[in-house]
């Protein structure tokens, strides 16, 4: 009982090591705590289960509390709507954690140590790969994105941040196990963790990409228009006033962004007037626009959550990876019931296709998101290497002055590192800013002002590993160690069923 409790609380200290907190060390000892909890060799399938579903409670009822708001103040649901959601949202993904415990009761025969440094690590992040694919995935939360300001980020560009994560994982089994371990054995752990602290540190300072051309004048459009007004035809009009002069007091950027649907009108409602006439005036002071705005084809009535390219070069971007429930209806009539429980505007949207065009502002082409797409390294991938920099436009107002925002700005910032590329990340109430390549913040906006962000950044050429394989090293890596930790597993549990058959 005692273990149960301790697995509880190390899920609710993990979400302390991610953003807005930071304390980064609190990765390692969570994880830590985890595992012990999980080396009970008395315990059964079911205790081990249920000890990573207490994990994971505390890990998603803390670390995701942040949906309550979005649901009950933004959403319109009751306050007991709101709560069984959010506790259901928490328990469902309590399940993940959950998964781990009840995989490795296989390997209760092996030793500690080999628990410790193969099986725990492994398992944990196979889980936590299915996660981020899984029912469209659900990254949140990925032990590996609280390493951003840790040496271990350097492993990013080449391995994502499964790859981070596995270390992380690998660093807290290492550390359980020295209080299992002795002589030689505690010395290979010891040197183990020294050697993954020194190929971090020897890879930090390496680029895996370049400069390209000169640098170039960007400004980021903070609206901060608040959410319940959003969609207000009363106020669609001065939504438009307002970034229309934001964007006029910065004509001399060669790149200006809008935030997500910082139009609150379909495209083709204001293509030819508004927009013709921002398009005209950009191209005079030789300026591109990135706008967040909705389209619809009118042909079909479905819709889409858009990024429109004004300017020198006109285009399209229709979002491809919607948020379920939040953008579109999954599990229909399910899902029908729960969107009536809610007041969320565009709520149903398409999803766009996998092989569109790269847009192209400031002369160079770019990858872009719009919001959730952001939380996925393999989104990242598409369009690059052509691609020079990273745009996301975002609305996370739904959040109020929670920890999502800075928790989103956080795997932008993982995104950036992995790809080696500058990310302007165009939000309508923060988190605003300009990331650079190593995923450290150029700059930022104020949270909850309406303002602009401007600063210079230059496209970036070349490649990393990620950038090549994705996760699909990772993956295959892990899967390669399962068949071998399965395998060894196998094998113990035939030598303990002799031993039990030979003391009878």
């Amino acid at each position: 009982m005692r273990k149960d409790f301790i697995a509880l609380f190390a899920g609710a200290l993990l979400p302390l090591a991610f953003s807005p907190y930071d304390f980064i060390p609190l990765a390692f000892i969570s994880l830590a705590l985890l595992f012990y909890c999980w080396l009970d060799t008395t315990a059964s399938g079911k205790r081990l289960f249920l000890r990573g579903f207490l994990f994971g409670v505390g890990l998603f009822g803390f670390g995701i509390s942040w949906i309550f708001v979005s649901i009950h103040q933004y959403g319109g649901a009751s306050i007991l709507v709101a709560s069984i959601m959010t506790a259901a949202l928490a328990s469902g993904l309590a399940l993940f954690p959950a998964l781990v415990g009840l995989m490795i009761s296989y390997f209760s025969s092996t030793s500690v140590l080999f628990r410790l440094t193969a099986v725990f690590p492994l398992i944990w992040m196979l889980v936590e790969w299915l996660r981020s694919w899984f029912l469209t995935g659900f990254t949140w939360l990925q032990v590996g994105n609280s390493q951003l300001d840790s040496p271990l980020v350097s492993l990013a560009p080449i391995f994502g941040v499964l790859g981070v994560g596995y270390a992380v994982s690998l660093a807290s089994g290492l550390i359980v196990g020295l209080f299992y371990s002795r002589g030689k054995k505690r010395g290979l752990l010891v040197a183990t963790l020294v050697g993954l602290l020194a190929v971090s540190f020897l890879l930090k300072p390496v680029s895996w990409t370049a400069p390209e051309g000169e640098p170039f004048s960007v400004t980021l459009i903070q609206g901060n228009i608040p959410q319940e007004l959003k969609w207000e035809r009363s106020v669609r009009q001065k939504t438009l006033q307002l970034y229309r002069r934001l964007t006029e007091e910065h004509w001399d950027s060669r790149l200006i962004i809008w935030p997500e649907t910082a139009i609150p009108a379909f495209y083709h409602q204001v293509k030819n007037g508004f927009l013709a006439e921002l398009s005209e005036e950009a191209r005079r002071h030789n300026s591109d626009l990135l706008i967040g705005v909705p389209v619809a084809d009118q042909s079909s009535g479905q819709y889409y959550n858009a990024v429109a390219s004004i300017g020198e070069k006109e285009g399209l971007y229709l979002k491809r990876h919607l948020v379920p429930f939040g953008e579109y209806l999954p599990l229909k009539p399910l899902s029908t019931f729960i969107a009536d429980q809610l007041q969320i505007p565009m709520s149903d949207f398409g999803a766009g296709s996998d092989d569109q065009l790269l847009l192209e502002a400031a002369g160079y082409p770019l990858a872009i998101s719009i919001c959730y797409e952001d939380i996925f390294g393999e989104e990242s991938r598409v369009g690059l290497p052509e691609a020079r920099y990273l745009v996301n436009v975002t609305n996370d107002g739904w959040f109020g002055d929670t920890a999502a925002p800075h928790q989103h700005l956080q795997m932008a910032r993982m995104r950036a590192v992995e790809v080696g590329r500058y990310m302007l990340r165009a939000t309508n109430t923060g988190a605003t800013a300009i990331i650079r390549p190593d995923g450290s913040i150029q700059s930022q906006a104020p949270f909850f002002k309406q303002t602009t962000l401007s600063g210079d950044i230059t496209a970036m050429k070349g490649v990393t590993p990620y950038v090549m394989w994705g996760d699909s090293f990772m993956v295959a890596f892990m899967f390669l160690q399962l068949i071998v930790v399965v395998f060894t597993g196998y094998v113990a549990r035939q030598k303990m069923d002799r031993r039990l058959e030979k003391s009878r």
